[in-house]
């Protein structure tokens, strides 16, 4: 099998992926073409399909797997698929386990850090809220291992979520060190709550999609939702601090635009926004860059509203 990470301009492509999204363009002709998200377990790479109505074309849709015939050009920096042929397969002529995304970092290690720094928080309250989450619910510490932090954007693989959950834990502990006014322990305690509703908001790979609970509630909502049950379980919690927690998962988006219900209104709140979205434009453009085909231009890129490249490396 030749994985995504591997194909280069002008390969030839036989291969089986997963397609994850499939959406219907326009030519400037008028005509219609797909504009396909092909993955395997080592990345994600774009594939065209310019002529639909080519009889070489089967029926599908976003989730199935197929067998593509074509071509590699670069557009943009990047590699893309120019597909003639596709086939839908049926359930037995293909392994899921190749086209599962997965962290490049240790789930064991990653998960380990995290614990580390559970047993760092000194406020008895806080530390048996995320022992009550992350250790003794078996259940959600082996899908918080599991699951991916987004649909597409950053972090959409196995794993996915409990890196970013400690990404934006250690940065947010870098911001506790440098600024006095951060209360550490709320800090760190939000950072590894912030994203608990994706658990609910996001199906499980392979499909990654947002359930019907998901696309009506959304995860902040759903966090803290989950959150507060958790907290109410805990004998003696006290209701201001239930509150702050609550509050900095409630804004962790940082602008009523971006999806939150509330604008930070604490240090706390506004520290872990920053921490939660530095750590996603990260690894977006980390992302971009491991798929990028030399050190050039990237085109305009949305998330960013700029064009992007790689830092020259001058070793």
């Amino acid at each position: 099998m030749k994985y995504i990470k591997d194909i280069r301009e002008g390969d030839n492509i036989s291969e089986t992926y997963l397609c994850r999204k499939k959406d219907l363009g326009k030519k400037q002709s008028g005509d219609d073409y797909y504009a396909l998200t092909l993955v395997d377990k080592t990345g994600t790479v774009d594939g065209k399909v310019w002529n639909p109505n080519n009889p070489g074309i089967g029926e599908f849709e976003s989730g199935d797997y197929v067998h593509i015939d074509g071509f590699v050009k670069v557009f943009n920096q990047r590699p893309q698929i120019t597909i003639n042929r596709l086939r839908k397969l049926n359930e037995g002529e293909y392994d899921p386990a190749e086209f599962l995304p997965t962290s490049k970092k240790s789930v064991n290690g990653v998960y380990r850090e995290l614990m580390e720094l559970i047993r760092s928080i000194k406020n008895k309250y806080l530390q048996d809220l995320l022992n009550a989450v992350f250790i003794n619910d078996k259940e959600i510490a082996k899908a918080f291992s599991e699951h991916s932090a987004a649909k597409t954007i950053h972090h959409a693989f196995l794993g996915g979520l409990l890196e970013h959950t400690l990404s934006v834990t250690k940065l947010c502990s870098g911001f506790a060190d440098n600024y006095e006014m951060l209360n550490r322990d709320l800090l760190l305690s939000a950072a590894m709550l912030h994203d608990i509703g994706k658990l609910f908001e996001l199906s499980n790979l392979p499909e990654n999609d947002y359930t019907d609970e998901g696309q009506l509630l959304g995860h902040i909502y759903m966090g803290a939702e989950f959150v507060g049950k958790k907290i109410d379980a805990i004998e003696g919690f006290p209701i201001k601090l239930r509150h702050e927690v609550i509050h900095c998962i409630l804004a962790h988006h940082g602008e009523l635009e971006f999806g939150s219900p509330k604008k930070p209104a604490l240090a706390e709140a506004l520290a872990l926004s920053m921490a939660d979205n530095l750590d996603a434009k990260m690894e977006t453009l980390n992302e971009l860059f491991d798929t990028a085909v030399d050190d050039g231009w990237l085109g305009f890129q949305k998330n960013f509203e700029s064009n992007i490249r790689k830092t020259t490396n001058w070793d």
